[in-house]
């Protein structure tokens, strides 16, 4: 766990005085969790994962742990929060909690004040020497949050707040070690275990790469998971390498349909696939935060486990970055794009005619479900209001719920998260308490509310080829052409009607599509040109904001995952570069996509081809 006291216990010279006793708890490492959940989804821009009271309006099981003081004494107990709700309301904030010592609960309400992640004073305690139990105690269910939890007997002695400092604080008091420990050296790391990842690592272990996975929830899969729950969207099996996505029929899911009941995403089937190659090594819950560069070649990637953080480093020859938010190749400082390009660079007919910041937003979908009989919510208003005619009056929402279009995805992320939650309660607060139509919902309760949103868009890591909406409208073939993108040119655009009543602060979303024949990706967008050993596979590939429109849906992105496996194995084969094997090794490229890695004959029933020109499918 990841807890340390920290009794120091040096005699000044001035004065011979003993200094103050201190205990960091780490929140995410609490041994009992309860109904709380371990959000990592920020901690690069907040500093770490916190524990989270996700009770969708009804207050969840108390969390604990148990620690040990080696010094008694009255201890000051601060506790880092945030009041989520703030950034459209003043009041006291929906996350309320308390915290406990050993069953004496301080009185302080924590998460309700405040702009910011902060430390809150709970309160003063008396504590013995020995084992002590902390518990956290949701008020709400209302999301609220705690990141650590601090023990001092100098009431002045408080933990930093700048996020260089406060890292620097948490390894000093949790013993984190300078020198992460030695995951291992591999042929092939990929950072992300959503269905490019999964795709990329399996195709190059069954070509004999030693492989890494590196995912930073412990469930696979990404957005097509039970956490964020969309369904996959695109072809397999199509021209010219009709063997590209055959993998898929091992681990993706029978039915389809976004924000469905959990089983229908058969998280146990990724697991499976990963848990089965002997050339993978999957570590799941590990966060890559950090990079090691060797001149313009990543040497290692750093990565911290979300419940004990503890580091790791993975040394390899090439790396595959899959994490959608293109974040190794951020690290090492990767080219990348973010936002729209005008019209002009490209000589796109889609684009603006002004670049801009926007990108498509965040979904977190949601449903709810018949309980028979009358069922209550509590009145959820913290400035933002619903009526008769502004409100949605649905009884579950899919990827239309979409979020942050305005904001940057991955600076602003949990403001983008966060009002998705909002606009979910507060709708569904209205439909429960105001609406005077509201048969249809007294029944209802919220059964499942996402707390992973699902992202469509942040950066795009540039490679030697960007593809554009002309390539893709134009049939432009070019002679690296491997897996074939099959989704219309589908692109997001903030809902007109929802703009009437929220300008500005819209959630609700629509598709323009624009229908292409299947087109192959060149594989030149699958690396980066100024990182020498970097693979990109997922949303994160070298595209325009709208030639992005058709590969980011997930059976696409696993398709260009198994190519990216596939040139893997050729950079070990040659010891040579992602480049070299455009420059050298192309028609062996080829020959590995015609053949494909999938196991031969599986039919699993999948509506593999559903959806290819009418944009999101629906069952």
């Amino acid at each position: 766990m990841k807890t340390r006291s920290i009794l120091i216990c040096l005699l000044l010279v001035c004065g011979g005085i003993l200094s103050a006793a201190e205990l960091l708890v780490e929140a995410e490492s609490f041994k009992h969790k309860g109904g709380w959940v371990v959000d990592q989804q920020f901690m690069d821009q907040m500093g770490s994962p916190y524990l989270m009271a996700h009770g969708m309006g009804n207050p969840v099981k108390n969390a604990f742990t148990e620690v040990t003081f080696r010094e008694s004494g009255v201890y000051n107990v601060y506790v880092r929060t945030f009041n989520w709700t703030s950034p459209w309301s003043d009041g006291e904030g929906a996350g309320r909690f308390k915290i406990s010592i050993n069953g004496e609960e301080l009185s302080t309400v924590l998460g309700t004040t405040g702009k910011k992640w902060l430390w809150q004073l709970a309160g003063k305690i008396k504590i013995q020497a020995g084992m002590t139990k902390i518990s956290l105690q949701d008020l709400t269910g209302f999301n609220g949050r705690c990141d650590a939890i601090y023990f001092t007997t100098d009431a002045a002695k408080l933990p930093p707040s700048d996020l260089t400092s406060l890292n620097l604080f948490r390894k000093e008091k949790l013993g984190i070690p300078e020198i992460p420990k030695n995951a291992g050296t591999f042929d092939l790391v990929v950072i992300g275990g959503g269905v490019a990842g999964i795709s990329a690592a399996v195709s190059a272990a069954r070509l004999g790469v030693k492989v890494a996975l590196v995912h930073d929830r412990p469930v696979l899969g990404g957005n097509n998971s039970s956490e964020v729950r969309v369904h996959l969207g695109g072809r397999i099996e199509s021209k010219p390498y009709t063997e590209l996505g055959s993998l898929q029929k091992e681990f993706g899911p029978l039915r389809g349909g976004n924000a469905q009941p959990e089983d229908y995403y058969e998280d146990e089937k990724k697991a499976a696939i990963i848990e089965g190659e002997k050339n993978i090594t999957l570590f799941s819950n590990y966060h890559a935060f950090a990079v090691e560069m060797n001149g313009n070649k990543i040497h290692k990637v750093i990565a911290k486990h979300i419940e004990t953080g503890m580091e790791m480093a993975f040394e390899g020859a090439v790396f595959s970055d899959c994490t959608g938010d293109g974040t190794i190749g951020f690290l090492a400082g990767a080219d990348y794009k973010m936002g729209r390009e005008s019209k002009v660079e490209f000589n796109e007919r889609t684009a603006p005619e002004e670049a801009d910041k926007l990108t498509m937003g965040a979904s977190v979908q949601w449903y709810s479900v018949d309980k028979k009989e009358p069922v209550s919510f509590p009145i959820f208003k913290y400035g933002l209001s619903f009526d008769n005619l502004s409100s949605e009056k649905v009884t579950m929402g899919e990827w239309t719920w979409e979020t942050g279009m305005n904001y940057d995805q991955i600076n602003d992320f949990e403001r983008i998260r966060d009002y998705g939650l909002m606009v979910v309660y507060s709708n569904w607060s209205f439909l429960k308490n105001e609406f005077k139509e509201n048969n249809l919902y007294k029944n209802r309760a919220l059964g499942w509310v996402a707390f992973i949103s699902g992202k469509r868009e942040s950066r795009r890591l540039l490679g030697d080829h960007i593809l554009t909406e002309n390539d893709l409208t134009n049939y432009r073939i070019y002679p690296d052409g491997s897996g074939s993108t099959t989704w219309t040119i589908d692109l997001h655009y903030p809902d007109p009607d929802n703009t009437k009543y929220f300008p500005g602060a819209e959630f609700k979303s629509i598709a323009k599509h624009k229908p292409i024949h299947p087109y192959p990706v060149p594989y030149r967008c699958l690396y980066s040109r100024n990182i020498e050993n970097l693979f990109m596979a997922g949303r994160n590939i070298s595209v325009t904001h709208v030639a992005l429109g058709t590969v980011r849906v997930m059976r696409t992105t696993g398709i260009l995952g198994e190519v990216v496996g596939m040139a893997a194995s050729l950079c070990k084969k040659y010891g040579e570069t992602p480049r070299d094997i455009y420059t050298n090794h192309l028609e062996e490229l080829k020959e590995l996509m015609l053949v494909g890695v999938g196991r031969k004959g599986l039919d699993n029933n999948q509506r593999y081809n559903e959806g290819s020109t009418l944009g999101d499918y629906k069952p």
